[in-house]
């Protein structure tokens, strides 16, 4: 037994002190209490047991298995697996059926724009943004300004094949169709700067003269964008009369970089990564975002 009767009391409390003094400051002896101490025990014993039954402890060769022989990766395989089973009766058709036909069927193109989404998500969205609105140099694909075309047969196309990417089938596969640099094509500074008033105006009206631009974009340009500018997807030359976001940016200093350098985007040709079903439904949700043609 304690003998409590030569205890130090501190005084303020009236507790007992162990008896340990530093610089005058007394330490009260006030143990944990109970539950506290049999609450930590008790999860000693749960780590020793978890080491035991799941794999915890590093090996040289590997980590040990535990008696579960339970792993992470195992179980987010049988996850998939269980979401492939779920999906799969809405797969089949999607991979059988047309585009337009998706589109028709409410709740084939209900999961087709889920699926697709995820889809996007995972492959796209570097590029292009979480909703589809792109960046400098990717398309807004929310957007009334199509390179290829957003009609679903041509967004399918695109996402299948590519342009510039090296499939055969895919948008300008030798490259030769992309924005020439026209500084390297017998326009000087002056013609850029007049040619690029001219197609600045075509969004912004101006006031100002832009008859010298207008001549030399007829005489240059109109083979790719056409008399009244509004682009030709067959080549991929972008509608210049569309306020929506341009590809690269439709102010001045941008557009004569453009004529001036020239541009050839890359879209890579995802049909050698994706399946059917997936490209698919990649085509009805990215159609969906608005700027669907």
């Amino acid at each position: 037994m304690v003998d409590h009767t030569h205890q130090d009391i501190d005084a303020a409390t009236g507790t007992a002190t162990t008896g340990h003094e530093w610089d005058g400051i007394k330490e009260l002896n006030t143990p944990l209490p109970r539950w506290w101490l049999w609450v930590f025990y008790a999860c000693i014993v749960w780590a020793f047991g978890y080491w035991v039954v799941y794999p915890a402890i590093p090996l040289p060769g590997g980590h040990t298995k535990g008696l579960l022989n339970w792993a992470s990766r195992d179980a987010v395989m049988q996850e998939v697996e269980s979401l492939k089973a779920t999906r799969a009766p809405f797969v089949g058709k999607i991979e059988q059926a047309s585009l337009q036909d998706i589109s028709a069927d409410p709740k084939l193109a209900e999961f087709a724009r889920a699926y697709g989404k995820s889809a996007f998500g995972n492959n796209c969205a570097p590029c292009h943004g979480s909703g589809g609105q792109g960046a400098v140099g990717y398309p807004n694909l929310a957007g009334d300004r199509w390179l290829w075309g957003g009609s679903l047969d041509q967004i399918a196309a695109t996402i299948t094949h590519g342009a510039r990417s090296g499939d055969a089938e895919g948008h300008d596969p030798a490259g030769a169709a992309g924005m020439p640099a026209w500084s390297q094509m017998g326009l000087n500074a002056q013609q850029i700067d007049q040619v690029a008033d001219y197609v600045v105006s075509l969004i912004t009206p101006t006031k100002t003269d832009v008859s010298a631009g207008q001549k030399i974009f007829a005489e240059n340009c109109v083979a790719c964008h056409g008399e009244d500018a509004k682009g030709n997807t067959d080549l991929g030359a972008p509608n210049l009369t569309s306020k929506s976001k341009w590809l690269y940016g439709s102010d001045k200093a941008t557009v004569v970089q453009t004529i001036a350098n020239g541009r050839a985007g890359h879209m890579p040709a995802w049909g050698a990564k994706l399946d059917t079903a997936t490209i698919k439904s990649l085509t009805i949700y990215v159609h969906s975002l608005g700027g669907g043609q």
